[in-house]
């Protein structure tokens, strides 16, 4: 029963890749349409993100008594990727009700939406990121090549929010207060997880309950890190891998053996 929903599971994710053009194609589409008639687009969320960024760091940088010099650069990178993960999820949830039209009209791969959500919010990222060698340039750090690592760890973080995106498209379909129940789950996340204060504040005590089992403080490590100039930890890499194996695992379970009713919970 458990390979035979895997390997309904796994066909779609296949035959969903080989749509890629097609996904693609949706999510800038999506892009294109949130921000039609704008003068300068997507990067209006660039410019109030910038500023939002560079405000907090001036307050809780003077609240928290960390310089500017490391705390900017953490806050900007932590604000951005976060707001990446976060946007990613919660649109996640909505990835099937969205495409309702489409699902009952068209039979292409289901796993089409998943891809058009992930690549929608990479794109939005792509504007974002330009907030943070700004910021890195003007405290006076330089670049250097620890930070190619992050590319790795973006990968890793991509596969483990495909998987947390689709699985919460799925249960969203079918259970329609789930987003806002998600919605709440993250906002105690973004306090709960190291964004606007550094861990380095934190009482070792604390250190256990707030870092090593916080799934999403080794989620953001794996691309942080790097860009900060510093080696992600073995737990980082380690706690982050099993995530995605058993997260995609789980998923494709239940991807296999509900995929059929998602129409009909539309």
């Amino acid at each position: 029963m458990l390979s035979n929903s895997i390997n309904i599971a796994l066909s779609d994710v296949i035959a969903a890749s080989k749509r890629y053009s097609l996904a693609g194609m949706l999510g800038w589409q999506d892009v294109r349409q949130r921000y039609r008639r704008s003068a300068l687009g997507p990067f209006w969320l660039t410019i109030s993100m910038g500023i939002m960024i560079s405000t907090m760091g001036l307050v809780f940088g003077q609240i928290f008594k960390s310089p500017l010099t490391e705390f900017l650069p953490f806050l900007s990178i932590g604000i951005i990727l976060w707001g990446f993960i976060s946007v990613s999820i919660s649109e996640g949830c909505t990835s099937f009700i969205d495409a309702q039209a489409i699902i009952k009209q068209l039979p292409i791969p289901l796993f089409v939406h998943i891809i058009r959500t992930i690549w929608r919010n990479i794109l939005i990222l792509a504007h974002n990121i330009v907030i943070f060698p700004l910021i890195f340039i003007a405290v006076g750090k330089s670049l250097n090549l620890t930070m190619l690592i992050s590319i790795l760890g973006f990968l890793l973080l991509i596969i483990n929010l495909t998987w947390i995106t689709l699985l919460v498209g799925l249960l969203s379909a079918r259970f329609r207060d789930l987003p806002q129940i998600i919605a709440s789950i993250l906002q105690v996340v973004f306090y709960l997880t190291p964004i606007i204060w550094m861990p380095s504040l934190l009482p070792q005590r604390a250190n256990l309950y707030l870092l090593d089992i916080n799934p999403v403080y080794h989620l953001l490590e794996i691309v942080r890190s790097p860009l900060l100039g510093n080696f992600p930890t073995i737990t980082n890499w380690v706690v982050t891998l099993i995530l995605a194996l058993f997260g995609w695992t789980l998923t494709l379970v239940m991807y296999g053996r509900y995929k059929n009713r998602i129409a009909y919970w539309l």
